[in-house]
């Protein structure tokens, strides 16, 4: 495990990203080997999704491996999220391995395990019998193959094909107009988890979630260790949104199931609803999915995508993701190093920080929320080089974090899990280093880490929020304004 910060001379500086913005980048075949997961972090890469829905155990540890040795090389907290693969609804197989399904022509769906043709396919699971009604929708093979129910019941689901076409074995099963009764962790998830708890990873990816009970169980395997993450990819997680934030630490908009279960119209609105909720909550909110999909293939991206990372970027998302474009695109470090300019572009617009803040976000009636809406206040009429906080959990960051301030706020926890954990934190700049005990101690350490990463300079201002007395959790009570003179740093290792 990475050591938290000493302070000794000759620490390296970590230079900040220079945008608030985070950047996940899925870790693959194109991307695993330790040389490639240096470039990607060094273009601009703040936490890496470790895809479980492909690849052995084994594998993963190794790139695990490499992702601790980078925190240790570049003296960084890096985030990790393990995205689980939830159930997969599939059909069965066919006689010949495919069937061509008729334009408006009917098509069965049934428990006999006999493969299927032009007219049937097994469907085994058996808990969608009985539980799908007239006139609702099942889309096959990403939403390629549309059918609607005639009839249901427990032996057969009779479909009139809107959208017929070719369809092969195991291809999968959307059900959007129905709340599927399958929990959202199958036995490959739980070993999945506890591998992933195994090995230290920060956050877990929950998919398939549907209703808040479904948290209920990760967080029961996880036992408080890690952030939860749920992946909003269902209608139905939509209908009790609120209720899944409450109950998660973190949010995804994956976009692609979202784009297969609903009309793709839909889906916009939705992202900036979800994205809304997730910060008014003070939860981190990732955007998901073929963000720069042509990237796969091209060196360069196409405008409408720019425009989507960019448009993601003015809502306020904490984070943007890259799926296939670094785990097994041709142009991994270029599809993150176009992320960081375009991110960095938008946060130079003069219309970035009014629109980011143009969602009301009112404090709660807390001493710590009107501390954190105070920073901003603070920071927006006094030429402020950055905010300082002093966390044990990261709820203070979080809490700054959602006012989305208009400079940087450099993290400082005693914790290193904390430290990681908040790389999919808007604006945070999080630092590992060992814990304060007095107010003196607190605003020493404060200009000497602003100086060493670089958010500082001789007569620079800063903004220190903490909780007095030191090591209580919930205990933020104080603010205090401090100048910079420059030479912190040379009194204390000259000591």
């Amino acid at each position: 495990m990475a050591k938290p910060d000493k302070e000794r001379e000759g620490a390296p500086k970590l230079d900040p990203r220079g945008r608030k913005v985070k950047i996940l980048a899925t870790v693959g075949p194109a991307s695993r080997s330790p040389e490639m997961l240096a470039r990607l972090f060094k273009a601009g890469v703040d936490a890496f999704r470790v895809n479980m829905s492909h690849g052995e155990h084994e594998t993963h540890a190794e790139t695990i491996a490499a992702i601790r040795a980078l925190e240790k090389q570049f003296h960084r907290p890096i985030a990790i999220l393990a995205d689980l693969q939830g159930p997969k609804l599939r059909v069965g197989k066919f006689k010949d391995g495919k069937a061509v399904i008729r334009h408006s022509g009917h098509f069965t769906l049934d428990r006999n395990p006999e493969p299927g043709d032009e007219t049937r396919v097994e469907l085994p699971h058996p808990e969608l019998f009985g539980l799908l009604e007239k006139g609702q929708r099942l889309l096959i093979n990403d939403g390629k193959i549309r059918l609607r129910v005639i009839r249901a019941d427990e032996n057969e689901i009779l479909c009139s094909a809107e959208v017929g076409g070719a369809i092969s074995d195991r291809k999968g099963v959307n059900v959007p107009d129905a709340e599927v009764p399958i929990p959202a962790l199958t036995d490959k998830d739980r070993k999945d988890l506890a591998f992933a708890m195994q090995q230290g990873v920060d956050w877990i990816g929950l998919s398939f979630v549907q209703r808040p009970e479904d948290l209920a169980e990760a967080r029961k395997l996880m036992g408080g260790y890690g952030a939860l993450c749920a992946k909003i990819e269902k209608p139905m997680a939509v209908r009790r949104l609120d209720e899944i934030i409450e109950l998660s630490d973190g949010i995804m908009v994956a976009r692609g199931d979202l784009g297969v279960e609903l009309e793709p119209q839909e889906v916009p609105p939705l992202q900036k609803q979800i994205v809304n909720k997730a910060r008014t909550a003070g939860k981190p909110v990732i955007v998901a999915t073929q963000m720069l999909e042509s990237m796969i293939e091209s060196p360069a991206p196409t405008r409408a995508e720019v425009s989507d990372v960019a448009n993601a970027v003015y809502d306020g998302a904490d984070a943007v993701m890259l799926s296939a474009e670094t785990a097994a695109g041709d142009w991994p470090e270029e599809a993150v190093t176009i992320m960081h300019r375009i991110a960095h572009q938008v946060e130079r617009d003069e219309a970035y920080l009014p629109r980011v803040r143009f969602l009301d976000t009112p404090p709660d009636k807390t001493t710590a929320d009107a501390l954190a809406h105070a920073c901003m206040t603070v920071a927006d009429t006094v030429s402020i080089a950055a905010i300082t906080v002093f966390t044990g959990s990261g709820s203070t960051a979080r809490r700054v974090a959602r006012e989305r301030p208009s400079v940087p706020m450099l993290v400082l926890t005693p914790s290193m899990k904390t430290a990681r954990r908040l790389g999919l934190l808007w604006g945070a700049h999080a630092v590992a280093t060992k814990d304060i005990g007095s107010f003196e101690e607190m605003i020493a350490k404060g200009k000497r880490m602003a100086l060493r990463h670089g958010f500082a300079g001789a007569g620079s201002k800063l903004v220190a929020l903490a909780g007095v007395p030191f090591g209580t959790p919930g205990s933020t009570n104080l603010m205090h304004v401090v100048t910079v003179s420059g030479d912190e740093l040379e009194k204390y290792e000259g000591r």
